[in-house]
């Protein structure tokens, strides 16, 4: 072959570097290539210092699917890969550490608490309908989304928390109650009823049995009352009666004295604040006392006894009394009028 003339491909070789429209790519793409870079990407194989060139033929123009992008200039999808995976990457592993981290804070939350919870299927529902079954443990929690209607007796063996309201529309019995809190209640029945610290009544306290109150007690109102029964009766101020007064108690006795005279009689009636001693003089009665009555209680001291003569043969006797805690006794300093009936009235203050 002579390199200085221009030769044809006899053989029309599609494979031959001498076609009129053959261009040589280059196989290294970079800056060491051997084989230059035309602008347009793709490269002409230099052999020495000619060109593989045909003639009569304008220089082919690259084909467009013969040019391969060179390191700097591949498409945008393939330097993007690295990336994604990447960032996939990363996302799996921040998953991975969350998921660790809720994982192990449920487990703590159960080791700590040591409560699980159980759900209630239908076929536990039917064994507890049918049968005394147990369901769970006492370290479970037995959760019921829906209302719960229960047609027997309930008992429960436990405490019994009640997080909202309570509606009772029977009758509710217990042993005791204890309420830290404020109440409020419609109507109470009960048949004992002990508070310890101040009560206070708004309205109108009625007690049917009457009231019993063992220690002191203070009214700043008024007091009304069908009966007042008191063992001891302090008043402060001034006793202010609109009745009449009724001196009650057991009846005193009475033994008869010699004043009397022959066949004569005497007879007490009332208590031992007040009352009367009927006297019926006898035959040839001296002087002396007539009766002598003895109280039902004795009093601590000595009372004083006021005496009051009744018709005018009581009147006619210079009559006087001698008294002691026990007893007080009737005198007359003359005889009294013999087959006569007076009396005398009496009113004992301690």
């Amino acid at each position: 072959m002579d390199p200085t003339q221009l030769q044809t491909d006899t053989t029309n070789d599609p494979h031959s570097l001498e076609g009129g429209n053959a261009v040589v790519e280059g196989v290294n793409s970079g800056p060491n290539s051997e084989l230059g870079e035309s602008p347009s990407g793709t490269t002409a194989a230099t052999l020495g210092s000619h060109a593989l060139a045909t003639s009569n033929q304008p220089p082919a123009s690259p084909s467009p699917s013969a040019g391969s992008s060179s390191g700097n200039h591949r498409p945008l999808w393939q330097r993007l890969n690295i990336y994604v995976l990447l960032f996939v990457l990363l996302v799996v592993i921040a998953s991975g550490i969350v998921a660790g981290y809720f994982i192990k804070s449920n487990k703590a939350t159960t080791k700590g608490t040591n409560i699980a919870s159980q759900g209630l299927s239908q076929s536990t529902l039917q064994q507890l309908a049918n049968t005394d079954v147990t369901v769970g443990s006492s370290q479970q929690t037995l959760n019921v989304a829906s209302n719960a209607v229960f047609a027997g007796g309930v008992l429960i063996r436990s405490n019994l928390e009640v997080a909202g309201a309570v509606a009772i529309g029977g009758t509710l019995t217990l042993p005791g109650i204890t309420v830290s809190g404020a109440s409020q209640l419609g109507q109470v029945n009960a048949n004992g009823l002990s508070v310890s610290g101040l009560t206070t009544v708004q309205g109108v306290l009625t007690a049917k049995n009457g009231l019993n109150v063992s220690g002191n007690s203070t009214f700043n109102g008024s007091i009304s009352a069908a009966s007042v029964v008191t063992g001891t009766l302090t008043i402060g101020g001034d006793l202010v009666l609109t009745h009449h007064i009724t001196a009650g108690g057991a009846i005193p006795s009475l033994s008869k004295g010699p004043a009397l005279g022959g066949g004569g009689s005497a007879s007490v009636s009332g208590s031992d604040t007040s009352g009367t001693v009927i006297i019926n003089a006898g035959t040839a009665p001296p002087a002396g006392c007539f009766a002598t009555v003895t109280f039902a209680t004795a009093f601590s001291a000595t009372p004083h006894v006021v005496i009051t003569p009744i018709g005018a043969s009581a009147g006619g006797v210079n009559y006087y009394v001698n008294r002691s805690t026990t007893s007080f006794t009737i005198c007359g300093l003359n005889a009294a009028p013999a087959s006569q009936t007076f009396g005398f009235d009496y009113m004992v203050l301690d």
